[in-house]
This record gives C-alpha cells, structure tokens and sequence, in this order.
C-alpha cells in the first residue's frame, strides 16, 4: 500500500519559514515526479511545487522566489522548503506523486498518490 505522509506544518508569522517534508513508502518511486498542492477553504486545490525524478523543479508563479523544492531519492522524501511566507499562503499542504511529470498544468484526477496534508497557517 502506498503512503505519502506529510509532516512539518503549523502556525506561523508572516515573513517567517516552514519547511515540510514528505516520506513516501509502499513501492519504489523511481521515475516518479514529487510535489505539494495547497487547498485553501472553499478553493480548489492548487499546484504549488514538484521535482521530477532527474531533479527538474516546477513552481507556480505565487510562490517562485519563495519556495524551494527538493528530494533525496534514497530516502523516497520530498521536502519544500517556504520563506517569506505571506497570509495567502495558508491552506492544507498535500504531498502528490506521479509517474512522470507533475507541473502546473497537472490535474488532481491524473495523480494517482496523496498525502493527508498538513495545516499551513499564516497569521499578519
């Protein structure tokens, strides 16, 4: 069974940093692109940051600058680490992976693995 848990969240100043990080298990991830969605109350849930396999980064243009993604592949970990936080950055953070490629234009129904989330929340 795969499972992809979140962990590194909380409550934070705006201005300040978090860095979360996801563990994957269950199969091996070797081809797989890794990334974080973030889900604000009554929105849909957006793309936020994923690393391919070979280390390629993707980032939406709300966090470029702000946000670094990276993964150690022997470990099956992702971690995104978040600077400069601002109040629009609350939401519910979720791991995601994928066969291939997750960017911006990936769509929730084509991303066969979740996490749980974890609460990011920004206070002024």
């Amino acid at each position: 069974q795969v499972q992809l848990v979140e962990s590194g969240g909380g409550l934070v100043q705006a201005g300040g940093s978090l860095r979360l990080s996801c563990a994957g298990s269950g199969r091996t991830f070797s081809g797989y692109a890794m990334g974080w969605f973030r889900q604000a109350p009554g929105k849909e849930r957006d793309f936020v940051a994923a690393i391919s396999w070979g280390g390629s980064q993707y980032y939406s243009d709300s966090v470029k600058g702000r946000f670094t993604i990276s993964r150690d592949n022997a470990k099956n970990m992702v971690h995104l680490q978040m600077i400069s936080l601002k109040p629009e950055d609350t939401a519910v953070y979720y791991c995601a992976a994928r066969f291939g490629v997750i960017n911006g234009s990936t769509q929730r129904p084509n991303v066969p693995y979740w996490g749980q989330g974890t609460q990011v929340t920004v206070s002024r």
